[in-house]
């Protein structure tokens, strides 16, 4: 399954490592130089504009999400609850 950062960023469930809050961008130096660390690489994608609401970490980047973590759990949640097709009985 699949779920939508915000503007035409979708990525795969199963790559999500976590959803942060984006305060944590202001109060915790370790998560700045976390994502510093991953800036460095290239591999930081602000699909945010001016303000990001959320951090999500997958397991090849990061991005910098316009929506609240609380809506992109919500997603994850969702599409968690969902059954694979094969196992779907007939």
């Amino acid at each position: 399954m699949f779920i939508h950062l915000g503007e035409d960023v979708v990525i795969r469930s199963s790559d999500v490592v976590t959803i942060l809050d984006r305060q944590l961008l202001t109060t915790s130096e370790v998560t700045n130089e976390f994502i510093d660390r991953y800036k460095k690489d290239g591999l930081v994608v602000d699909i945010s504009g001016d303000i990001a609401k959320s951090i999500v970490v997958t397991t090849d980047t990061i991005y910098l999400s316009p929506l609240s973590s609380i809506t992109l759990k919500r997603r994850a949640q969702m599409v968690a609850g969902f059954e694979p097709l094969e196992d779907v009985e007939n």
